[in-house]
């Protein structure tokens, strides 16, 4: 039976999903497949009323995070896992009048409370495409101009929201160019449901126009998939889409229609219970008194504590300030959990890991007590394994038992969400009273926060990319939504904006997908049109998905663009710079016969992001010199629509500091840069 994870013991991702989705398959094999249609019209209407009954009858429809934080029996998880989150749906058919799967599928979206979806269409897809277009309740479709910029976009909706992000593709390309996208989600935990056309039944395995075996090419890279060769079986099939998507370890699901499905004529039955008996045995249970108490007696006997936050904190933020607040202990986070403790707090060490801060890797480093709260032990945070927090004890809890022991022992391994665990450890610090005083612990930390800051050269005339960051982060308060494509904008990002809330950062952080920025900042300004969103880019990773400055056009999204234009692969410039003698590997980005940084004259920038976003009727201006930087973010920031702002910095600029591959805290690199290269100019620890 299916776990309630990703994956299965020490084996990785990808092979562990796949294993996980044939659990299901087996589970549910036959029924997906084809069900007897037993059932008269009359009888489907009277099971409609009386599933209606019962989800207008239901107390309170509780959330997913409920199955984890409430002790419930077999029988009430299913029932409440079966049970729809829109109360007392209106359909615009009547109990009995038959309709297409398509009008089958965009109700069961309804019923989910889908608000949004980005869908691009294709002839496996255009009966979903239809019924969208007469939705009841006004389902919005961002036309995204790539499949892979709507895959990225439902990633930036679910990751600013916390909700489940849908988007459609056709058969064929339309569905491959989605894989990347579902990877990087399954690396990331993001609770996704990706919805497919397929070529009719009839000519499945037949190399049929636009066919490819989508749930075979995605096995490994989603939580779940189905293909779906029962019209009858849609509505169970999309309710179990999204409560597996949504619970334990989210992750994206995949739910592939062909189109003869779509097309044939049924009255569905709205109240099937999902066949998810084994996963739902194996979500975590709250953590007991017992075990929190192992917890709390560690730390009474620790000196020197640090909490190693992740992204499984995003949702126990609250709880997480309050253990902060209970017991005075430094929080380092991980990329993706940047925000789930604010960054301007003086308990805050802010990032750690390879390009993280001196003070956090110092503080893990020292460290006699680990607490590892919804973290995986990346290889970017650990470099070398062996020696990461050589010195201390270890506490990991987190909602994937196979991420337990999986890269580092745990002295304490707590099998929970986070959330209720931290409820109970604070429970019982409130309750004994318990004191604690690490202010000798806290100094020596400030020893190194005062000796390595995250620092930068003070220019009068060019602009370095740490300073428009930081005073980007100064202009919009820190309260902005901020996307981001991967590489050293990556880490400039994450060091110089601080945030203080969780969901307001958006990466790619497990698959490090280029491209990511643009189409992640379109789903979150789709999902919070309050919220000022801004996507700090570089010129590579901007490129990968620039077609999508015609959506922003479109559909009238206020997105601001940040780009950090060096016209070169930064980041693999850096590695060059340090690790290849600067021999150039094909990172130069610009044009071929003649280059910016030597000339100097913007004519010979390349390409000509202004000029490009004419043609896309997207706002946009350049800016080189340090004096202008701040006037011109701030018209970027009054425009009342999508607007790009060009930032020209030296492609000598490195990310620091910085932790090599595989290094230690020792290793870590604190000076140089691609100006002086040489080996005697970068100082390490």
């Amino acid at each position: 039976a299916l776990g309630a994870y990703r994956h299965t013991g020490n084996s990785s991702p990808m092979s562990a999903a796949m294993s996980a989705a044939s659990a299901v398959a087996f589970a549910t094999a036959g029924r997906t497949a084809g069900r007897p249609r037993t059932n008269a019209k009359a009888s489907r209407a009277a099971r409609n009323s009386v599933a209606t009954a019962a989800v207008s009858d239901a107390s309170q429809l509780a959330p997913t995070s409920m199955f984890t934080e409430t002790a419930l029996t077999a029988q009430q998880m299913q029932d409440l896992a079966s049970q729809r989150p829109v109360h007392n749906f209106v359909s615009r058919f009547g109990d009995d009048e038959p309709r297409k799967g398509a009008d089958i599928l965009v109700e069961a979206l309804e019923r989910e409370g889908v608000d949004c979806v980005f869908a691009y269409p294709g002839g496996a897809s255009m009966e979903i495409h239809q019924s969208l277009t007469k939705s009841k309740t006004q389902i919005r479709n961002v036309l995204c101009r790539h499949e892979q910029g709507e895959v990225f976009a439902a990633e930036g909706y679910a990751k600013c929201t916390g909700k489940v992000g849908v988007c459609i593709a056709t058969s064929g390309p339309g569905a491959t160019n989605l894989v990347t996208g579902l990877a990087d989600a399954l690396l990331d935990s993001v609770p996704m449901v990706a919805i497919t056309g397929q070529v009719p039944r009839r000519m499945i395995g037949t190399d049929a126009f636009q066919e490819t075996p989508t749930v075979e090419i995605t096995r490994q890279i989603t939580k779940h998939n189905y293909l779906v060769m029962n019209v009858e079986d849609i509505p169970r099939v999309v309710r179990e889409a999204f409560f597996l998507a949504s619970s334990g370890r989210p992750g994206p699901v995949l739910i592939d229609i062909p189109k003869d499905v779509q097309q044939l004529m049924s009255v569905p039955y709205w109240g099937p219970k999902v066949s998810l008996n084994g996963y739902l045995s194996r979500l975590p249970n709250p953590p007991t008194n017992p075990q929190m108490q192992q917890v709390l007696d560690m730390l009474k006997n620790s000196k020197r504590p640090v909490v190693y936050a992740g992204g499984g904190c995003l949702d126990a933020a609250p709880e997480l300030k309050e253990f902060i607040e209970l017991t005075g202990i430094p929080v380092t986070n991980t990329l993706m959990g940047l925000g789930c403790y604010p960054a301007s707090d003086p308990l805050s060490l802010h990032m750690l890991g390879m390009h993280g801060a001196v003070y956090a890797n110092y503080a893990i480093d020292s460290a006699d007590l680990l607490l590892a709260f919804g973290v995986r032990f990346d290889d970017r945070v650990t470099g070398k394994l062996e020696a990461f927090a050589a010195r201390a004890s270890i506490v990991h809890i987190d909602i994937d038992p196979a991420e337990i022991g999986k890269n580092k022992h745990a002295h304490a391994a707590i099998f929970s969400n986070i959330k209720p665990a931290l409820r109970t450890l604070n429970g019982l610090i409130r309750g004994e009273k318990a004191t604690f005083d690490f202010s000798e612990w806290l100094a020596a930390i400030n020893v190194q926060r005062a000796k390595f800051p995250f620092s930068y050269s003070n220019t009068s005339d060019y602009i370095v990319p740490q300073y428009a960051v930081e005073l980007l982060c100064k202009m919009t308060d820190g309260k902005a939504i901020v996307s981001t494509g991967v590489g050293q904008h990556q880490m400039w990002a994450a060091q110089h904006y601080k945030f203080d809330e969780p969901r307001n950062w958006l990466t790619s952080g497990g698959l490090g997908s280029m491209g990511f920025g643009l189409p992640a900042a379109i789903g979150a300004c789709a999902a919070r049109p309050d919220a000022v969103v801004i996507d700090i880019d570089g010129d590579g990773s901007f490129v990968m998905n620039i077609q999508e400055l015609a959506t922003l056009h479109a559909e009238n999204l206020p997105v601001k663009m940040f780009i950090l234009n060096n016209q070169h692969l930064g980041m693999v410039v850096q590695w060059e710079d340090r690790f290849y003698g600067a021999n150039r590997g094909h990172t130069y980005l610009g044009s071929p016969d003649v280059e910016y940084h030597t000339t100097k004259n913007e004519a010979d920038i390349f390409p000509d992001f202004v000029k490009i976003c004419e043609g896309f009727r997207v706002p946009a201006e350049r800016v080189v010199r340090k004096e202008d930087l701040g006037p011109a973010i701030q018209r970027m920031l009054d425009h009342d629509g999508p607007y790009l702002l060009d930032v020209m910095f030296p492609h000598q600029e490195h990310v620091l500091p910085m932790v090599p591959g595989g290094g230690t805290f020792k290793d870590t690199i604190t000076t140089g840069d691609g100006r002086t290269p040489e080996l005697k100019d970068m100082n390490t620890l």
